[in-house]
């Protein structure tokens, strides 16, 4: 039987990234960012680090390697071509979630994810009709890198467990 598991997924239900697409997704916020904020390279660990929910928890290296990607040339007009259709986009997704409904889902989250809002979990888990949610508390939005052994286990339980 097929199965569907999703990390921490942008969802309509979370208004995370709404109000950054409103102020990144026009050409006016567009240039500000690229004039500032994408300049600002001692500022992308801080960033990167708030994704967790234990920044002691960061292993060494591992911001470096998230941040390497910015200096790839294009990748901040990719990221706001993204944001200029974000609204839209999770429109679409509402739109498609039932076809996806008969699915046994289970959804894994970090009860201090700033990416995408933990209390989006609940409406997110109605859609499906067999859906499981697991809950880390403390932990943010990468819940497979603070937490490996409990997020592989939650994985393994899920889909060693019968048809449901």
């Amino acid at each position: 039987m097929r199965r569907l598991i999703l990390a921490a997924p942008v969802n309509p239900w979370s208004p995370h990234g709404q109000f950054l697409a409103l102020l990144l997704g026009n050409s006016i916020g567009s240039a500000l960012f690229k004039a500032t904020a994408a300049r600002m390279t001692v500022t992308y660990g801080y960033w990167l680090s708030r994704l967790y929910g234990d920044p002691g928890k960061i292993p060494s290296g591992t911001l470096e390697g998230y941040s390497a990607p910015f200096k790839i040339p294009g990748t901040f007009d990719y990221g706001l071509s993204v944001m200029r259709c974000w609204n839209s986009g999770l429109h679409e997704l509402e739109s498609a979630l039932p076809k996806l409904a008969d699915y046994p889902t289970l959804l894994i989250w970090g009860s201090r994810d700033c990416a995408v809002d933990p209390g989006s979990a609940a409406p997110l888990q109605k859609v499906f009709k067999h859906c499981e949610l697991v809950m880390f508390e403390g932990v943010g939005h990468l819940p497979y890198e603070e937490m490996p052994n409990a997020f592989n286990r939650a994985l393994l339980t899920f889909l060693q467990s019968g048809p449901q």
